[in-house]
């Protein structure tokens, strides 16, 4: 099976320096995109330095790194592992020398004409070290700057080319430069800090670091920072709607993020409202799966009436296990992640709020384990809908062989997971869970239907 990458980017300018620090606080807030890998890369006197490894961001940076990292800009990047799995090589930020100078990469996103843009390359004479296709950006990228006056128009010029999802910050020696595809498959966003910029996957970063939530790209908007001036290159606009993914409010991003106008954690809460409306049960309290189940249990109490309760207690230092290579990994990572609270669900009817249900085997441990801390009763609830299709864009929804959707029915599933009644949000529901949301959604894992060909 190939698994899709979500990761979180970050970027930086200031004149005042210390940007690697900058990026390291940023990157702490965006954590929870990517727990495997991570890099930062700063610019001091045009001079490019960089730091990366396998891990988590307080372990692969420490205190003497990111003095010396300095810079007056700087990118960063949490990756989850992906296409190529867990390899050093692959971590990012992306960096490379070449005949007009230096060059960093960060990508959020996927690709869907990878093959053929790889096969181009490797026929021109093309080297590559990683196994991403985020190197096949940073290759088109320094291959079109050899021929245009400018690293911004060798951004939108290579950028044409691809097809999928990406948002970037690109770093040369002199500019910070933030991209995003023409669909806004993947959040970007700008803010700013005195006479800083500052570019990251979700605004929560921007308030980790100080900054001032200023816009969102727009999809197709091309971002230069030189020296502190701000430009906006619009040529790769398409005017067509946005098809940002959903699953970003249903799970990827942080409650306290607003993507396209829309809280995240209003966006659930408001699923979960929808859910007690459309599938609701007799019960004695409502509970969630941490994190992101916690804010739709909280809906589903308010419309139903049933009161909220802490059931599961989770252990804050271990990471997401949807995000856990392999399935044994993941099934152990259930029970040291997550207690059930006794007092809580002992001799009562549970309704048991998640994010979703994707192989199926996840839920069903955490329903043992409120069977086994006395539940009288366990009502699952699933805040999207049932997933049918891989997605292509960066979300590691896999394929249809390991969907528990597409080969058994929701009673059956019921019965699979153990769970006394089963409910998932409707496809309608869905798309009223971010009214406020001033863009489109690409709904494709839950469809069959998405934006672009694959």
């Amino acid at each position: 099976m190939s698994i899709h990458e979500e990761c979180g980017v970050f970027g930086v300018y200031d004149p005042a320096g210390d940007c690697a620090r900058t990026a390291y606080y940023g990157l702490y807030a965006l954590q929870h995109r990517g727990q495997e890998a991570c890099g930062i890369a700063a610019i001091n006197d045009r001079e490019l330095s960089f730091h990366k490894d396998l891990g988590l961001v307080g372990d692969v940076f420490s205190s003497s790194i990111l003095d010396e990292l300095g810079g007056t800009m700087a990118v960063g990047h949490v990756r989850y592992a992906t296409t190529g799995g867990v390899r050093r090589e692959n971590a990012q930020p992306l960096t490379l020398k070449y005949v007009k100078g230096t060059l960093a990469l960060a990508h959020n996103g996927n690709l869907v004409n990878t093959p053929k843009l790889r096969t181009d390359f490797e026929y021109r004479g093309g080297i590559f070290q990683t196994t991403t296709d985020s190197e096949i950006i940073a290759y088109a990228i320094a291959q079109e700057r050899l021929h245009c006056p400018s690293a911004e128009e060798a951004v939108a010029r290579a950028t044409r080319h691809l097809h999928g999802a990406f948002s970037l910050i690109v770093m040369s020696a002199r500019k910070l430069i933030a991209a995003r595809d023409p669909w806004g498959f993947r959040p970007l966003c700008m803010g700013r800090r005195g006479d800083a910029v500052v570019f990251a996957s979700e605004s929560c970063a921007l308030g980790a670091v100080g900054a001032k939530f200023e816009r969102e790209l727009d999809p197709g908007e091309i971002v230069v920072v030189e020296e502190g001036e701000v430009r906006s290159l619009r040529d790769n606009c398409k005017g067509a709607s946005s098809h940002m993914c959903i699953f970003e409010y249903i799970y990827f991003a942080r409650p306290d993020s607003v993507l396209c106008g829309q809280s995240v954690h209003d966006a659930r809460r408001l699923a979960g409202r929808f859910l007690a409306k459309e599938h609701p049960v007799e019960a004695d309290v409502v509970i969630g799966v941490p994190d992101s189940g916690l804010d739709a249990a909280m809906g589903y109490a308010e419309e139903s009436g049933i009161p909220y309760g802490v059931g599961l207690v989770k252990n804050r230092y271990i990471g997401r296990t949807f995000i856990t290579p392999g399935q044994q990994s993941r099934e152990q990572a259930v029970r040291i992640k997550l207690g059930p609270l006794k007092s809580c669900v002992e001799g009562r009817r549970v309704v048991m709020v998640d994010d979703s249900i994707v192989r199926g085997t996840t839920s069903r441990q955490i329903v043992n384990l409120l069977r086994e801390a006395g539940a009288k009763e366990v009502h699952m609830r699933s805040s999207a809908p049932p997933f049918i299709a891989p997605c292509y864009f960066g979300t590691d929804i896999p394929d249809k062989e390991k969907l528990i959707a597409c080969n058994y029915s929701p009673e059956e599933i019921r019965a699979m997971i153990g769970a006394d009644s089963l409910g998932f949000l409707s496809l309608d529901a869905l798309h009223q869970i971010a009214p406020d949301a001033a863009c489109g959604f690409c709904d494709g894992c839950f469809t069959g239907k998405y934006p672009i060909d694959v």
